[in-house]
């Protein structure tokens, strides 16, 4: 199976995984032009230059927008502690008005100083992104790139949108993008959707993923790191912090991550054919790279088709819930797109009956059905197992009776052919028919 495995163990960014993506890519030119064809009136130029870090050789995706290139700014903790020393200070106020320009989206400060009775004042012009969601994603459908390409990039701007607003309680039609809302930053979203759509990876595993520490500036002011945003979504993503002083995750990256990654985990045995590194723009004592690993995880048995894929399953014992309520959640679980849910019956501490509520999902599910555990059941916790499935192909053909066309699921794969009439079919027919015919019948006239 044709597979992906990407190393954050400097954390990652939009452009850091868009290098080491290029690196893999053998179209590297057409994926170049396309970029700079898709973002020309944007006044965007993408390019990729060689970059050295640590002795290591990689790519940094260079991204510039009207000529200039965005940086983060990460901040020690002394430094906090000293702007805040200074802000106690009685013998020196500092003000800021902030006057709008709605046509320009220009932001005018006005920096008024009293030290010991001397004033001054002085004026420049700072020049802030502020974005809709709705604004990104006229953006995104005008883009020249495939629908599944930017479907994926209307998704990782949504995961991004809805981290915001629960950030900020708002809602995500009044979130306005900052720094992930500027177009450099959708330049690095679309190019490792395009490099992944060229590259067609089946899986995509990811190590657990390196943060960093201290604080960073942003649009909001000084965060700690991982920046709140980036920290709501890494929720269900395996990550730690370091020794290393800075912002290694950004929300670019870690929405990247939680779109197309299968599996986070430690590398699984793989045949390597290509590696890219994908370099970051700030030194530290570590090489400041994502490294991605390219070619075909173990093979399957001959016996074991390459369709045959893994599943999550998260469960929780409950002694407190009654029947409607689990059958409520149980309903739920299957309408956000579980493969399955059941219930096993059990005997739980102090001699209390229980039940054993299971959902199978798909790995990519694990937030969205980890959350509707926790608000519709009165668990306070889950487990989580990794199941390796093997599963025949299926798919439905329409059948012909005297009654009319019943749906049949054929499946096949191992050697073995399977057919099953829809129930459903069978029993409107039934019922059609004042039930004068049974539904073994029925399925004996389907030709």
């Amino acid at each position: 199976m044709k597979s992906l495995y990407i190393e954050c163990n400097m954390g990652a960014a939009g452009d850091m995984l868009m290098g080491a993506l290029y690196e893999l890519c053998d179209q590297k030119e057409k994926f170049l032009s396309d970029m700079n064809h898709a973002f020309t009136t944007y006044g965007v130029t993408l390019s990729a230059e060689p970059a050295v870090k640590c002795g290591i050789r990689g790519t940094h995706m260079k991204v510039t927008v009207d000529g200039n290139e965005e940086h983060s700014h990460d901040v020690l903790p002394e430094h906090i502690l000293g702007q805040a020393d200074i802000h106690k200070e009685g013998a020196q106020q500092h003000f800021h008005e902030h006057a709008h320009n709605e046509d320009t989206q220009q932001h005018l400060h006005k920096h008024t100083h009293n030290e010991d009775m001397q004033q001054h004042s002085h004026e420049h012009p700072h020049h802030h992104a502020h974005t809709s969601y709705t604004q990104i994603l006229d953006q995104i459908h005008t883009l020249p790139f495939p629908s599944p390409v930017k479907d994926s990039v209307a998704t990782i701007y949504r995961l991004i949108g809805e981290a915001e607003s629960k950030v900020h309680h708002s809602t995500l039609d009044q979130i306005h993008f900052h720094e992930v809302g500027s177009i450099d930053a959708l330049v690095d979203v679309t190019g490792c959707a395009y490099l992944l759509s060229m590259l067609a990876p089946e899986t995509i595993f990811c190590s657990p993923v390196h943060v960093g520490s201290g604080f960073v500036h942003c649009a909001h002011g000084t965060l700690p790191v991982p920046a709140p945003a980036t920290a709501e979504l890494l929720k269900g993503i395996p990550f730690y912090s370091g020794d290393i002083s800075g912002e290694l995750c950004t929300p670019t990256g870690a929405a990247i991550l939680k779109h197309f990654v299968t599996s986070f985990e430690s590398m699984p045995p793989m045949n390597v054919t290509e590696i890219g590194y994908g370099m970051g723009t700030k030194d530290f004592p570590a090489a400041n790279c994502v490294r991605v690993f390219f070619g075909e995880s173990s093979a399957p048995s001959q016996s074991a088709p390459s369709y045959d894929d893994s599943v999550l399953s998260i469960s929780c014992n409950l002694d407190d819930m009654t029947g409607e309520a689990v059958g409520f959640a149980t309903e739920l679980l299957l309408q956000a797109g579980a493969l399955d849910v059941y219930t096993i019956p059990i005997q739980m501490k102090k001699n209390r009956p229980g039940i054993l509520l299971t959902c199978i999902c798909e790995p990519k599910n694990r937030e969205r059905m980890t959350s509707l555990f926790f608000l519709h059941t009165t668990t306070r916790g889950v487990r989580y197992q990794v199941f390796d499935r093997a599963k025949l192909t299926s798919e439905i053909e329409n059948r012909h009776t005297l009654y009319g066309d019943v749906q049949v699921k054929k499946s096949c794969g191992y050697g073995v052919t399977k057919e099953k009439a829809e129930f459903e079919d069978l029993k409107k027919i039934a019922a059609d028919n004042n039930y004068e015919i049974s539904l073994d019948q029925i399925r004996r006239m389907i030709k």
